[in-house]
Protein backbone atom coordinates (compact mmCIF):
# COMPACT_ATOMS: atom_id res chain seq x y z
CA UNK A 1 0.00 0.00 0.00
CA UNK A 2 1.15 3.54 -0.77
CA UNK A 3 2.44 5.46 2.25
CA UNK A 4 -0.09 7.44 4.26
CA UNK A 5 0.10 9.77 7.26
CA UNK A 6 -2.29 10.49 10.10
CA UNK A 7 -1.69 13.76 11.93
CA UNK A 8 -3.16 14.22 15.39
CA UNK A 9 -3.89 17.61 16.92
CA UNK A 10 -5.20 17.46 20.47
CA UNK A 11 -6.43 19.35 23.48
CA UNK A 12 -4.37 18.96 26.63
CA UNK A 13 -5.81 16.11 28.70
CA UNK A 14 -7.85 14.62 25.83
CA UNK A 15 -5.59 11.54 25.58
CA UNK A 16 -4.64 12.57 22.04
CA UNK A 17 -1.09 11.25 22.30
CA UNK A 18 -2.28 7.97 23.79
CA UNK A 19 -4.87 7.62 21.03
CA UNK A 20 -2.29 8.42 18.35
CA UNK A 21 0.14 5.86 19.73
CA UNK A 22 -2.54 3.17 19.98
CA UNK A 23 -3.67 3.95 16.44
CA UNK A 24 -0.12 3.56 15.14
CA UNK A 25 0.19 0.21 16.89
CA UNK A 26 -3.18 -0.91 15.53
CA UNK A 27 -2.14 -0.03 11.97
CA UNK A 28 1.42 -1.29 12.49
CA UNK A 29 2.98 2.00 11.39
CA UNK A 30 5.53 4.40 12.92
CA UNK A 31 4.64 6.91 15.63
CA UNK A 32 6.23 10.32 16.09
CA UNK A 33 5.87 12.87 18.86
CA UNK A 34 8.96 13.96 20.77
CA UNK A 35 10.89 11.60 18.50
CA UNK A 36 10.76 14.37 15.87
CA UNK A 37 12.84 16.64 18.08
CA UNK A 38 15.56 14.00 18.33
CA UNK A 39 15.45 13.42 14.57
CA UNK A 40 15.63 17.15 13.82
CA UNK A 41 18.64 17.44 16.12
CA UNK A 42 20.34 14.48 14.45
CA UNK A 43 19.61 15.68 10.89
CA UNK A 44 20.80 19.23 11.56
CA UNK A 45 23.65 18.52 13.94
CA UNK A 46 22.18 21.10 16.33
CA UNK A 47 21.74 20.60 20.05
CA UNK A 48 18.39 19.05 20.91
CA UNK A 49 17.85 21.80 23.48
CA UNK A 50 17.27 24.36 20.72
CA UNK A 51 14.35 22.37 19.37
CA UNK A 52 12.95 21.70 22.83
CA UNK A 53 12.90 25.45 23.55
CA UNK A 54 11.07 26.10 20.29
CA UNK A 55 8.74 23.12 20.77
CA UNK A 56 4.98 23.68 20.61
CA UNK A 57 4.64 23.01 24.35
CA UNK A 58 6.89 25.94 25.21
CA UNK A 59 6.17 28.28 22.35
CA UNK A 60 3.57 30.59 23.90
CA UNK A 61 5.92 32.92 25.73
CA UNK A 62 8.89 31.94 23.57
CA UNK A 63 7.40 33.30 20.35
CA UNK A 64 6.71 36.60 22.07
CA UNK A 65 10.27 36.64 23.34
CA UNK A 66 11.66 36.05 19.86
CA UNK A 67 9.55 38.90 18.49
CA UNK A 68 10.92 41.18 21.19
CA UNK A 69 14.50 40.05 20.53
CA UNK A 70 15.14 38.81 24.07
CA UNK A 71 18.48 37.26 24.94
CA UNK A 72 18.78 33.55 25.73
CA UNK A 73 21.88 32.70 27.74
CA UNK A 74 25.22 34.30 26.79
CA UNK A 75 24.23 35.04 23.19
CA UNK A 76 21.45 36.68 21.25
CA UNK A 77 19.25 33.82 20.06
CA UNK A 78 18.12 35.57 16.90
CA UNK A 79 21.75 36.17 15.92
CA UNK A 80 22.50 32.47 16.08
CA UNK A 81 19.47 30.59 14.87
CA UNK A 82 15.96 31.88 14.44
CA UNK A 83 12.84 30.10 15.62
CA UNK A 84 11.67 30.07 11.99
CA UNK A 85 14.81 28.18 11.00
CA UNK A 86 14.21 25.57 13.68
CA UNK A 87 10.65 25.19 12.44
CA UNK A 88 11.93 24.76 8.89
CA UNK A 89 14.38 22.06 9.95
CA UNK A 90 11.67 20.19 11.82
CA UNK A 91 9.32 20.62 8.85
CA UNK A 92 11.90 19.01 6.57
CA UNK A 93 12.16 16.08 8.97
CA UNK A 94 8.36 15.68 9.01
CA UNK A 95 8.25 15.62 5.19
CA UNK A 96 11.10 13.13 5.13
CA UNK A 97 9.49 10.60 7.48
CA UNK A 98 6.16 11.01 5.66
CA UNK A 99 7.87 10.15 2.38
CA UNK A 100 9.76 7.21 3.82
CA UNK A 101 6.94 5.30 5.50
CA UNK A 102 3.40 5.43 6.82
CA UNK A 103 3.13 7.01 10.24
CA UNK A 104 1.14 8.85 12.88
CA UNK A 105 2.48 12.29 13.81
CA UNK A 106 1.25 14.12 16.90
CA UNK A 107 1.18 17.92 16.87
CA UNK A 108 3.91 20.21 15.51
CA UNK A 109 1.76 21.63 12.68
CA UNK A 110 2.23 18.36 10.80
CA UNK A 111 -1.16 18.73 9.09
CA UNK A 112 -0.15 22.14 7.73
CA UNK A 113 3.37 21.05 6.80
CA UNK A 114 1.94 18.07 4.88
CA UNK A 115 -0.94 20.04 3.36
CA UNK A 116 0.09 19.01 -0.18
CA UNK A 117 0.25 15.33 0.73
CA UNK A 118 -2.88 13.69 -0.71
CA UNK A 119 -2.42 10.66 1.55
CA UNK A 120 -2.53 12.66 4.78
CA UNK A 121 -5.54 12.45 7.11
CA UNK A 122 -5.78 15.18 9.73
CA UNK A 123 -7.51 14.44 13.03
CA UNK A 124 -8.21 16.60 16.07
CA UNK A 125 -8.93 15.07 19.49
CA UNK A 126 -10.86 17.02 22.10
CA UNK A 127 -12.80 16.19 25.27
CA UNK A 128 -15.00 17.90 27.83
CA UNK A 129 -13.34 19.86 30.61
CA UNK A 130 -14.19 17.49 33.47
CA UNK A 131 -12.78 14.48 31.63
CA UNK A 132 -9.59 16.34 30.83
CA UNK A 133 -9.19 17.53 34.41
CA UNK A 134 -9.58 13.95 35.71
CA UNK A 135 -7.02 12.70 33.20
CA UNK A 136 -4.49 15.37 34.19
CA UNK A 137 -5.09 14.73 37.90
CA UNK A 138 -4.40 11.02 37.41
CA UNK A 139 -1.32 11.46 35.22
CA UNK A 140 0.38 14.24 37.15
CA UNK A 141 -0.86 13.36 40.65
CA UNK A 142 -2.14 16.85 41.36
CA UNK A 143 -5.32 18.26 42.91
CA UNK A 144 -8.47 19.00 40.95
CA UNK A 145 -7.89 22.75 41.26
CA UNK A 146 -4.29 22.45 40.05
CA UNK A 147 -5.35 20.25 37.15
CA UNK A 148 -8.14 22.61 36.11
CA UNK A 149 -5.79 25.61 36.19
CA UNK A 150 -3.22 23.70 34.14
CA UNK A 151 -5.79 22.69 31.53
CA UNK A 152 -6.99 26.28 31.20
CA UNK A 153 -3.41 27.50 30.87
CA UNK A 154 -2.62 24.97 28.16
CA UNK A 155 -5.85 25.85 26.32
CA UNK A 156 -4.49 29.39 26.03
CA UNK A 157 -0.88 28.57 25.13
CA UNK A 158 -1.04 25.41 23.01
CA UNK A 159 -2.75 27.10 20.00
CA UNK A 160 0.02 29.72 19.73
CA UNK A 161 2.50 27.49 17.90
CA UNK A 162 -0.09 26.23 15.41
CA UNK A 163 -1.72 29.59 14.75
CA UNK A 164 1.67 31.29 14.41
CA UNK A 165 3.01 28.94 11.74
CA UNK A 166 -0.09 27.85 9.83
CA UNK A 167 -2.79 29.69 7.95
CA UNK A 168 -5.44 27.73 9.83
CA UNK A 169 -6.89 27.96 13.33
CA UNK A 170 -6.05 25.37 15.98
CA UNK A 171 -8.99 23.32 17.22
CA UNK A 172 -11.49 24.59 14.65
CA UNK A 173 -13.23 21.69 12.90
CA UNK A 174 -12.70 23.16 9.43
CA UNK A 175 -8.93 22.87 9.94
CA UNK A 176 -9.12 19.05 10.03
CA UNK A 177 -10.67 16.12 8.22
CA UNK A 178 -12.07 14.69 11.44
CA UNK A 179 -12.70 16.10 14.91
CA UNK A 180 -13.51 13.59 17.67
CA UNK A 181 -14.64 13.94 21.29
CA UNK A 182 -12.66 11.24 23.09
CA UNK A 183 -14.75 11.60 26.24
CA UNK A 184 -17.71 10.02 24.43
CA UNK A 185 -16.01 6.89 23.11
CA UNK A 186 -13.01 6.49 25.38
CA UNK A 187 -9.49 5.83 24.14
CA UNK A 188 -10.06 2.48 22.46
CA UNK A 189 -13.44 3.48 21.07
CA UNK A 190 -11.89 6.62 19.59
CA UNK A 191 -9.06 4.56 18.08
CA UNK A 192 -11.64 2.23 16.50
CA UNK A 193 -13.58 5.17 15.08
CA UNK A 194 -10.53 6.92 13.63
CA UNK A 195 -9.18 3.69 12.17
CA UNK A 196 -12.43 3.05 10.29
CA UNK A 197 -12.55 6.65 9.08
CA UNK A 198 -8.94 6.58 7.86
CA UNK A 199 -9.35 3.27 6.02
CA UNK A 200 -12.49 4.50 4.26
CA UNK A 201 -10.95 7.87 3.42
CA UNK A 202 -7.87 6.23 1.92
CA UNK A 203 -9.96 3.79 -0.10
CA UNK A 204 -12.15 6.50 -1.54
CA UNK A 205 -9.33 9.01 -1.92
Amino acid sequence: MENFVITVGRQFGSCGKEIGHALAERLNIAFYDKELIALASKESGLCQEFFEKADERNSGNLLQAFAAGFTFGPFQYNDFLSNDKLFQIQSDVIRKVANEHSCVIVGRCADYILRDNKRCINVFIHADMDTRVKTVMSRQHISEQEARELVRKMDKTRPNYYNFYSDKEWGVAASYHLSVDSSLLGVQGTVDFIEEFVKKALREG
